[in-house]
């Protein structure tokens, strides 16, 4: 029996100055039995260009343009929905992050331990700044409802971003649309919906790069100040802890994530916080159906005003250091 087939995926939309790297880190990979699909999202600085004159070249890819501008969601769901019928493992590379040399390679060598693995993630390199550590090594396969309690428990993140992991096939084919494109971060989400039936595996190795220095209008650059992770970590246990443990353990760890999370929205509050932020939690929030809880973020930021008040010596400090960073930025 041959290698299995890798169906590779990048979406992208006017992200020129960083495609070409993306794509010469497909190409560069050790694993070569893969089909790679390059989505255009109706881009207008030259990125279709760019991939076209790669299709040229190489017979593995394949260039789709999109007829009209959808949402990053809607258009990661087409693009999905053109992997090929005999792929077996699927991987999407977003536009200006990268893949080194092995990441096919470990990652379908990861997925053939067992054909009840839905998952495999590992390390990645955000910046400057490896992620993804919490599980003890060597972990290769977790059972997916053992390690969604985890993920749950100890705020364990292992999923990184649509670039740091690899699905089965299977899965996706199966289900269309597969992200949720409601959701506000619909990849994590998907994660974990996959951890109720499937289970887990795990390289060890740092395999992703992710751009943190991105310009383009296609990327989060302009969320990444707004607190996603706490979003983030919000929405999964309000969600998901239902469905992973116990109903007294379940409700006991929900109303602790409710005061993680409104914690930070106080401090927040007490930065003068844009519209802008406020309405990307609003929009998150109403995911699960909620709405900010006014009355409980005011006695966070009452809390939060109190500990100012008991400690003006570190509240200073801060203050003195967050204007330092200001200045620095003024300066770059």
């Amino acid at each position: 029996m041959g290698e299995p087939l890798v169906s590779v995926l990048t979406p992208f939309r006017n992200t020129a100055p960083y495609l070409a790297q993306c794509i010469e880190s497909v190409l560069a990979q050790s694993y070569s039995r893969f089909e790679y699909i390059l989505s255009d999202n109706c881009s207008t600085d030259g990125s279709a260009e760019i991939a076209e004159a790669y299709a040229r070249r190489d017979s593995r890819i394949r260039l789709i343009r999109q007829s009209q501008l959808f949402s990053q969601p809607r258009h990661y769901n087409r693009a999905l929905a053109e992997i090929s019928a005999d792929s077996q493992y699927c991987k999407i590379v977003q536009a200006d992050d990268c893949l080194f040399p092995e990441c096919l390679r470990l990652m379908v060598q990861a997925f053939e331990q067992s054909e009840s693995i839905g998952l495999v993630s590992s390390y990645d390199l955000k910046g400057g700044t490896v992620r993804g550590s919490g599980l003890p090594y060597p972990t290769p396969l977790l059972p997916g409802r053992e390690l969604a309690r985890m993920v749950l428990r100890t705020g364990v993140f292992v999923f990184g971003s649509a670039t740091t992991v690899m699905y089965r096939s299977a899965l996706v084919r199966s289900c269309q649309p597969f992200y949720e494109e409601a959701l506000l971060h619909e990849d994590t989400e998907k994660c974990m919906q996959i951890l109720e039936h499937w289970d887990f595996a795990f390289v060890h190795q740092v395999l992703s790069f992710l751009r943190t220095d991105n310009v383009n209008e296609s990327i989060s650059a302009g969320v990444r100040s707004f607190q996603p992770d706490a979003l983030d970590r919000y929405i999964i246990v309000q969600r998901y802890a239902n469905v992973f443990l116990e109903a007294c353990e379940a409700g006991a760890l929900k109303k602790e994530a409710k005061r993680a999370y409104y914690r930070i929205l106080g401090r927040e509050t007490l930065r003068f916080r844009g519209a802008a932020f406020w309405q990307y939690h609003k929009t998150g929030l109403n995911t699960i159906g909620e709405n900010i809880d006014k009355p409980y973020l005011a006695l966070q930021i009452g809390r939060s005003l109190l500990g100012m008040a008991l400690n003006p010596g570190t509240t200073a400090s801060r203050a003195m250091e967050r204007a330092r960073r200001r200045k620095q930025g003024a300066a770059v």
